[in-house]
């Protein structure tokens, strides 16, 4: 019979991360009355706080209302020369980010959970050690372990990336100069985030992506249409091309490249880094405690995100799938559901939406039309060009485009795109449309306020539809 651990060594909870979905479920559990722990080793808020969403979209707003104004000729205002004070810019980033850690930590603290600063190590199932953040060390036991450690940019192996001074998305926020030229290696979602901000401050702007095009995960329309928008604000791009050396010069950054043709060298003032993300596992001990991983150290979950060793889950990023703060949010219900409430229910069957933060705003739940042609799916699909809608029109706005993909046989909505100002917002309506079963028609015929972006989904669904039926089946 094992021994009981002494009392000040022993928990009910153990959350190990302080994300959005360790630091919510550690507050829920204790206003449960259990005695929770919260174990963070940097920032109480997890990267979206503290080097993600929070300040990457702060600065995108601030390079929104740069680019804005430089159009103040196009809407009839004069407003001269438009100038950045780059140091202002991060410095109103960092104003929004501390104050967003504040109220992260204020509400653990309130929900009566006691945070620890340092990093947790597994020694067994359920116990954990603490190398505390002040040099001190600690042990703790509990029967419910929860592991939200979320992920970090992961750099590729090429050599002399760090000591050329390469700088991944972290690190990047920290600039206290505006980059002359700036190579970003990477046409990912962070990339291009960054490419076209820094485009906006005034950099120039090189992205290097060794795919043959951006966001190959997207149909090939919407990928040109938001390709053609970032160039047109100054970013360049070299598809199908790979870094093989990087290295520091006095001119700044050379990178060597093996392109299409030949090798040849590049030059730019600063390197990001922005080639994907790693989970933050390889220190945790876990195969102390039989924790499972996948081949690329994510902790494998089933549906109820319940891991290989009993009474331990994995929440938010760490556990792979889409990394998405909204994701890891929802992570957390499901636990807090299935504990506390008798709710149980599971990660299948989720709809998961998404948005880029580019200008145009990228946004997508469900199929789309290169999955249905996949799947075999006899389907409609509505598209609709930005240029064709009024407020879009009347405000300058006009990239990007629209698309819906129906059912043909029910008229339900199984997937949708929308490439365009406020384009997460006009998405959430037909992610509600989806989840409430509303069919295209209904859509097409409802009433939605004039002028507004969403009103534009009644002539998406009025628009001729290009129907894709599956291919016979030759016997």
């Amino acid at each position: 019979m094992t021994e009981p651990h002494p009392a000040d060594k022993q928990r009910d909870v153990i959350v190990i991360g302080a994300g959005q979905a360790g630091g919510p479920l550690a507050g829920a559990l204790a206003r449960s009355g259990r005695r929770v722990t919260l174990i963070e080793k940097s920032h109480v808020g997890g990267t979206c706080v503290n080097e993600g969403c929070t300040p990457t979209k702060t600065l995108i707003a601030s390079a929104r209302v740069a680019h804005l104004a430089r159009r103040a000729s196009d809407y009839g205002v004069n407003v001269g020369t438009v100038s950045v004070d780059f140091t202002r810019i991060q410095e109103r980033k960092d104003d929004i980010v501390e104050s967003f850690r504040s109220g992260s930590t204020t509400g653990v603290h309130k929900a009566g959970v006691e945070l620890l600063m340092g990093h947790a190590r597994f020694s067994g199932p359920h116990s954990i050690q603490v190398a505390l953040n002040d040099g001190s060390q600690r042990e703790l036991h509990a029967p419910l372990v929860f592991i939200n450690t979320g992920t970090r940019p992961r750099w590729p192996d090429v050599t002399g990336l760090r000591e050329a001074g390469a700088l991944d998305s972290t690190g990047i926020l920290g600039l206290t100069e505006l980059p002359e030229h700036l190579l970003i290696l990477g046409g990912g979602y962070i990339g291009l985030e960054f490419g076209q901000a820094f485009a906006r401050f005034g950099s120039r702007v090189t992205i290097i992506e060794q795919a043959e095009r951006l966001a190959m995960r997207e149909d090939p329309d919407v990928a040109q249409a938001l390709t053609t928008a970032l160039h047109e604000d100054g970013v360049t791009f070299l598809f199908s091309h790979r870094v093989r050396s990087a290295r520091r010069t006095d001119r700044g950054v050379e990178v060597t490249l093996d392109g299409p043709q030949e090798k040849h060298v590049l030059t730019g003032s600063h390197l990001l880094v922005a080639t994907g993300r790693t989970p933050n596992t390889d220190d945790l001990g876990l195969e102390t405690a039989a924790i499972e991983v996948d081949e690329r150290g994510y902790v494998k979950v089933d549906e109820h995100l319940r891991t290989s060793a009993d009474g331990v889950y994995a929440l938010g990023d760490v556990k792979g799938g889409p990394a998405f703060t909204h994701i890891s949010y929802d992570d957390y219900r499901v636990v807090r559901d299935a504990l506390l409430h008798d709710r149980p229910r599971t990660t299948a069957g989720r709809l998961v939406p998404y948005t880029v933060f580019t200008d145009p705003q990228l946004a997508r739940v469900g199929l789309s039309e290169t999955d249905a042609q996949a799947q075999q799916r006899r389907v409609r699909v509505y598209t609709l060009p930005m240029t064709r809608v009024a407020r879009a029109i009347e405000t300058a706005e006009t990239r990007g485009l629209m698309k819906a993909v129906v059912d043909d046989d029910t008229d339900l909505i199984l997937g949708a795109t929308v490439l365009g100002p406020e384009g997460g917002e006009v998405l959430s309506v037909l992610q509600m449309a989806m989840l409430g079963n509303v069919t295209a028609a209904q859509i097409r015929d409802g009433i939605f306020s004039h002028p507004t972006f969403s009103e534009s989904l009644n002539n998406l669904f009025m628009s001729t539809p290009v129907t894709l039926k599956p291919e016979p089946t030759l016997t």
